[in-house]
């Protein structure tokens, strides 16, 4: 039985976030991208729990930090969240910092899943079925795909989200022993982990300027002078293109700077510049500068030859 004047998420206001949670991408930004939309869906719980408007600000304006992930798996960590606001609204040592902490660090793993689960598995599967029924000119084919989709989805955002709010709460009433602080504390680590991982795939910089010209010896490139007209002509330069790759294209082995600095640490300069652009984040640089200081660092350093 529930304590006397312990405020409480009914089963209908976790519906209602769940239902929001579905336009979790409708004001996607290059800022803090999914932020608008987790901070829709959490309305609801936040207008339950914290009657003073003072306080719904604060609640508001602490989830409209950074958030992304994949649309669909976002429901385990707004289940986690809910219940870590429900107990902060109760009265127990939930900051800011652990419920940030928890998110991101829930987002990262959780992101590299839905991926190939839904985008790469579930959905090419239920189109493909349905596919196959439509090109016969069977109409069941395309409702088929919508129906199962959508039935799929919506129940699994709901399932998870409740799972992810009792796991909440087991978290949040073990506070005594630390155990929130362990989780904020991992989470925020493998956030970190995940994050520096993907680096290099998200971050890509090319420094153009030439460190040196070699020029190959005959048979390690295509001698453009001997290659036949016609058909057989490229044939031949296929057949030496496969034979030789990009490198028999030129009579000279041209080393960029780049391809220098790959050699020594692959990925340095993108993991510099994500460095400098989290000290600009500190020092509490607009994103919004950070990105329109790229572009303008982009363009001009190509127009310079330099990358």
């Amino acid at each position: 039985m529930a304590d006397k004047g312990k405020v409480k998420l009914s089963r209908k206001d976790r519906i209602a976030v769940a239902w929001r949670h579905q336009f979790l991408q409708g004001s996607w930004n290059y800022e803090r991208m999914q932020n608008g939309g987790w901070c829709y869906s959490i309305i609801p719980a936040i207008k339950k729990l914290y009657p003073k408007k003072e306080d719904r600000v604060e609640a508001l304006k602490r989830h409209m930090e950074f958030y992304n992930t994949h649309p669909y798996v976002s429901a385990p960590v707004m289940g986690v969240t809910l219940a870590l606001e429900e107990e902060r609204a109760n009265g127990a040592d939930v900051n800011d910092q652990s419920i940030q902490g928890v998110k991101i660090g829930m987002m990262g793993p959780l992101a590299g899943i839905g991926d190939p689960v839904f985008w790469f598995t579930l959905r090419p599967i239920l189109g493909a079925l349905g596919a196959s029924l439509a090109l016969s000119g069977n109409i069941v084919g395309p409702l088929l795909f919508f129906f199962s989709w959508n039935i799929i989805r919506v129940a699994f955002l709901w399932y998870t989200q409740e799972f992810g709010y009792k796991v909440g709460n087991s978290i949040a009433k073990d506070l005594s022993g630390g155990m929130l602080k362990k989780i904020t504390q991992g989470a925020s680590l493998l956030g970190m982990f995940i994050i520096g991982s993907l680096v290099q795939r998200w971050v890509s910089i090319n420094f153009t300027p030439v460190v040196s010209k070699v020029a190959q010896s005959e048979g390690a490139y295509i001698d453009w002078s001997k290659i036949q007209s016609g058909a057989e002509g490229i044939k031949s330069a296929l057949e030496q293109y496969s034979a030789l790759g990009p490198a028999g294209l030129n009579m000279e082995k041209v080393t960029t700077l780049q391809q220098n600095l790959d050699q020594l640490i692959p990925g340095l300069a993108a993991l510099l510049l994500t460095l400098l652009c989290c000290w600009l984040l500190r020092k509490k640089v607009s994103p919004i500068v950070i990105i329109i200081a790229l572009f303008i660092v982009g363009i001009v350093a190509h127009l310079l030859g330099i990358m």
